[in-house]
């Protein structure tokens, strides 16, 4: 009997190359180029954490002018227009070694991923609310995973070639942008964003949130410096970066009904505290075997935080407020990715690589704790 999947499904589907390019191309690739552009560009682990910063403070500026972009262009154009920008940022970044050059593409890259994951969110939520289930927003959220795959796959095998890395990534985005120009439809597609956020009401679950975007980031941010400080081969590096991203394609077949069905913030809770354990577990053993499950956990959760945040955002406030409420927490998360990599950095250069994984397993740890509170929102 052949698989029927459902138009909902396929449009999120087509959408979700919105943070397969975003996030997975324009953000995490670089995670996979550091340590030859570290080595080339002689490089500190704070310098190199800077760069990372840098998109962040992109993303940062664009989460605070999205709402308002949105309100000018619409939806579907924005995220149009988020797209097209990301490839040409990370074209750029192909051109030279110069640091200030280096710095701009970033912060273009992150202004650019800002405006697509929050405009790719109400479009799924916009889907999801059309279909009665939570499906196409994990789908959505999940594209991140085939940006991981592809940067995994054809980014070590070039060695030191880090510029033609870049290229590549910029063509991949373009591509991403051209298959998914028509699933971000205008019109009634979506929520009009006519409301205000409603943040007050998720305090528990945006300080959660914070403290999830300052400590995620850092372990996918260093862990090609961590496996390269263990030794690790070409192989191991290609597997566990392809191991990761297949595990955030899978994400939404394990959290779809937890994510729509358990009560309060319980998903939430779970996804922060498997994180935390995922990157706690490499530093026990860092053994091939035992870093490669780490990372399988880390790729099954960290994307399903920011589904299982918009999750929540989509029951606790009314459909107009969804784009001001999502880029609220957007901004929330971009504010914690700017600063933690910068930090972390700063922290490993005087202590080792292995202080960047404590970091996600303490501040992850941490958020899963707030989110159990009670009384972190009411509908």
């Amino acid at each position: 009997m052949p698989l029927v999947i459902s138009p909902p499904t396929q449009q999120a589907a087509r959408l979700a190359l919105g943070t397969a390019s975003a996030l997975g191309l324009g953000r995490f690739a670089y995670g996979l180029l550091l340590p030859e552009m570290r080595d080339d560009l002689r490089w500190s682990l704070g310098e190199a954490g800077a760069m990372s910063a840098a998109n962040g403070f992109g993303y940062l500026l664009g989460a605070l002018v999205t709402a308002g972009v949105v309100r000018r262009w619409g939806t579907a154009a924005t995220f149009r227009g988020g797209m097209v920008l990301t490839a040409l940022a990370l074209a750029a970044t192909a051109i030279g070694d110069d640091r200030l050059l280096l710095l701009v593409a970033r912060f273009v890259a992150g202004a650019a991923g800002a405006a697509v994951f929050i405009t790719g969110g109400v479009i799924a939520s916009g889907i999801a609310a059309r279909a009665a289930s939570s499906t196409p927003i994990t789908v959505y959220f999940a594209g991140t995973g085939l940006g991981i795959v592809f940067s995994g796959a054809t980014i070590p095998p070039l060695g030191d070639h880090w510029s033609l890395a870049w290229a590549g990534l910029s063509v991949a985005a373009a591509l991403a942008a051209v298959v998914s120009w028509t699933a971000a439809r205008g019109g009634q597609e979506e929520p009009a964003a006519t409301g205000s956020a409603r943040v007050r009401l998720l305090w528990g679950i945006a300080l959660a949130y914070l403290l999830f975007s300052a400590g995620y980031i850092t372990y996918i941010t260093f862990l090609s410096a961590y496996l390269a400080d263990q030794q690790a081969s070409l192989g191991q590096v290609v597997l566990t970066w392809t191991a990761l991203g297949l595990a955030v394609v899978a994400a939404p077949a394990l959290w779809s009904r937890p994510t729509a069905h358990w009560p309060g913030s319980r998903a939430l809770t779970a996804l922060l505290g498997l994180l935390a354990g995922g990157a706690a577990l490499a530093l026990t053993a860092p053994t091939p075997a035992v870093i490669l499950i780490s990372a399988i956990v880390y790729g099954a959760t960290f994307m399903g935080v920011p589904a299982a945040v918009t999750a929540l955002i989509k029951k606790n406030t009314p459909a107009a407020g969804w784009t001001a409420t999502l880029a609220a927490f957007t901004t929330l998360f971009a504010a914690g990715q700017t600063a933690g990599p910068w930090l972390a950095g700063l922290v490993a250069d005087h202590t080792t690589t292995d202080a960047t994984l404590a970091w996600t397993a303490i501040l992850c740890g941490s958020a899963a704790l707030i989110a159990a509170l009670p009384n972190r929102s009411r509908p």
